[in-house]
């Protein structure tokens, strides 16, 4: 029990039981997943001249290697987390490709903002995801509830209209504060 409830809280997202923050928690989460699969495409379609351009110019070992590693993650790890399914290991990953293409940008064009800001842009909310998790409307929160049906809170829940006795409670609470 106690290695099911460990998996349950890797999968729980940190919760803001507010409907609104969670919609657009969530239409961020997809417009960003989707947005970054066609950096990993960009990197397939010329893997030697992106090793050559990217990871030769840092002097990173293994430039081939590392930039199938980057396209892949990028390819998997959006997906991942535009639906919100092992969103924080995947939005670690990304962040690191974002960190690296980052650190490029600096080594070539110094802190050039316009050449940096979309792969800032991108490390930042990344960043957010490996701390926060995918949000409440997620592949991740529905896990993390069936592993572990008491690791979401009641409003949470009633959120995510996993609770089906919510609107009873709801109905019951309003009697009892009437008599």
């Amino acid at each position: 029990m106690d290695l099911t409830r460990a998996a349950a809280k890797l999968f729980q997202p940190n919760i803001n039981a507010n409907l609104w923050s969670q919609v657009t928690l969530a239409i961020a989460r997809v417009v960003i997943g989707v947005m970054m699969v066609h950096n990993g495409q960009d990197k397939l379609a010329d893997i030697e001249n992106f090793a050559h351009a990217y990871v030769e110019y840092l002097g990173l070992p293994f430039p081939i290697f590392l930039s199938y590693v980057a396209a892949f993650t990028e390819l998997i790890g959006a997906p991942l987390v535009a639906i919100g399914l092992f969103t924080r290991p995947a939005a670690l990953g990304l962040l690191g490709t974002m960190t690296v293409a980052m650190y490029h940008h600096i080594s070539v064009a110094g802190l050039s903002l316009p050449y940096l800001e979309l792969s800032a842009i991108y490390a930042a909310c990344f960043l957010y995801f490996t701390v926060n998790g995918a949000g409440l409307f997620s592949t991740d929160a529905l896990i993390a509830n069936r592993l572990d049906s008491t690791i979401l809170s009641l409003k949470a829940k009633q959120l995510m209209r996993l609770e089906k006795s919510f609107v009873a409670d709801a109905a019951q609470k309003q009697v009892e504060v009437l008599r």
